[in-house]
């Protein structure tokens, strides 16, 4: 699996090398590393533990060397330069050695992933079917990772005994991720059940991939991936309708009940092979079916210590990577954050405050100047969503928010000129013989007199 990450690795660069397009070739080479990333860790085929972020930094920063970079995106690089100063009080605890990769880049790598992501994006317009393509090269790894939890997961009953996140059926790995990506799989194959593929054999594989994501993100019993995709159809399915021609509106209202009727089957068959498990855990009930107290299964505690260390740090937080010692000292407990929000403003403090601002209202700046996305509102969605129940452990979010700062050309592909060229051609020669009749005809106008 280390020769799977490293043969895509050199593949995406020879394609960068002799690409034409070369900001599209980037952008595929990130969405498809975005995609893989969750999958290599699940196989424990890591060189990197982070290494899917510094692919998804390594060809953004490679893009830019060739197109640049637009003077606008100017606010992605202050939210940068607003996480500085909790580095610098880290620094000052801690050796520079080891523990620096362990507390700081870890903590930084997906904050700093986003930026340079979203300075590589902004401002940038491509094509309906460049962005759908780039959306395939994410579900493409994300088919595979499907396929391995299910050849690597055992069956039976006795898997569904609990109403816990079950990482048995996430393939031996973080349920929490693991639905996070399936749900984003599960989210672009039904925005592309209404934006069909040409090919018909190629668009009801997909729906069939679309339908296995969606139970096997169920079967992780982690309910954010799960919720933020639901949340992101609805949002999507909304505004291509608002959007849409009469025709497109009826189609689309019929395409909907057919959807409904995918996810009830698809609920109902989940309810039956968890034996009724999966129900408990939306439910927020225990597996004997008794009602949680804490819906928030302990991250809302997590959170209070988070705003508790800000309280008492306002100005600079508590620096990079604090909060895990903030939690051993308050709660007794060794854990990460969950909630990218209140970490910033517990590690970061105001300069968190403001680097959340920046990175919520630069995007409606770019929506008002007149771009047009049809999945501006889901995929910020699902970056905001992503970021309150799994924080920046993954790209994806990363990712998906500088997807949304790009502008779509719908306007209709232009024919081919080798087309033209032939329609020319046959012209002249319907013209060459429509002469010789005419010229025939003469002749025999003059034989007669």
């Amino acid at each position: 699996m280390v020769f799977y990450f490293i043969a895509a690795f050199a593949f995406f660069c020879y394609r960068m090398i002799v690409s034409q397009n070369k900001f599209v070739t980037a952008l595929l080479a990130v969405s498809y590393f975005t995609g893989l990333e969750v999958f290599i860790r699940m196989a424990r085929s890591t060189i990197f533990w982070e290494q899917g972020k510094y692919a998804v930094i390594f060809f953004s920063l490679w893009g830019m060397v060739y197109v640049g970079f637009k003077k606008n995106a100017v606010p992605y690089v202050l939210y940068l330069l607003f996480l500085l100063p909790a580095v610098g009080l880290t620094l000052s605890n801690i050796d520079f050695d080891e523990n620096f990769r362990k507390t700081v880049l870890f903590n930084l790598s997906g904050p700093f992933c986003l930026s340079v992501a979203s300075v590589f994006c902004f401002g940038r317009t491509i094509k309906r079917d460049e962005l759908l393509k780039i959306l395939d090269y994410i579900v493409y790894p994300l088919i595979a990772t499907t396929i391995y939890v299910i050849l690597y997961t055992p069956t039976g009953r006795e898997l569904f005994i609990s109403t816990q996140s079950n990482s048995a059926t996430s393939g031996g790995y973080s349920g929490n991720q693991v639905s996070t990506m399936l749900g984003l799989g599960f989210f672009i194959l039904v925005t592309r059940f209404f934006i069909p593929y040409r090919n018909v054999l190629v668009h009801w594989t997909m729906m069939f991939f679309m339908a296995l994501m969606g139970y096997r993100a169920l079967l992780t019993f982690s309910r954010g991936g799960v919720i933020t995709a639901v949340l992101m159809a609805g949002i999507f399915i909304t505004f291509y309708y608002l959007n849409s021609t009469a025709i497109t509106k009826r189609k689309t209202m019929i395409k909907l009940f057919v959807i409904g009727l995918g996810v009830v089957f698809l609920w109902g068959y989940t309810e039956v092979t968890t034996g009724g498990m999966i129900v408990n855990r939306y439910t927020n009930k225990n597996a004997k079916g008794v009602e949680k107290k804490d819906i928030t299964t302990g991250r809302g505690k997590l959170i209070e210590a988070e705003f508790s260390q800000f309280i008492g740090n306002p100005w600079l937080g508590g620096g990079v990577g604090s909060s895990s010692d903030n939690f051993e000292e308050e709660l007794g407990v060794k854990a990460a954050s969950h909630n990218e929000v209140s970490r910033m403003f517990s590690e970061h403090g105001l300069f968190g405050l403001l680097a959340l601002l920046t990175l919520i209202f630069a995007p409606m700046i770019t929506k008002l100047q007149g771009r047009k996305n049809i999945y501006f509102l889901a995929f910020l969605s699902f970056w905001f969503l992503t970021l309150m129940h799994s924080a920046m452990r993954i790209a994806a979010p990363a990712f998906i928010y500088a997807l949304c700062l790009l502008n779509i050309d719908y306007s209709p592909v232009k024919k081919p000129a080798k087309r033209k060229k032939t329609l020319a051609k046959s012209q002249a020669v319907i013209g060459q013989y429509s002469t010789l009749a005419y010229s025939e005809e003469n002749i025999r106008d003059i034989n007669s007199n």
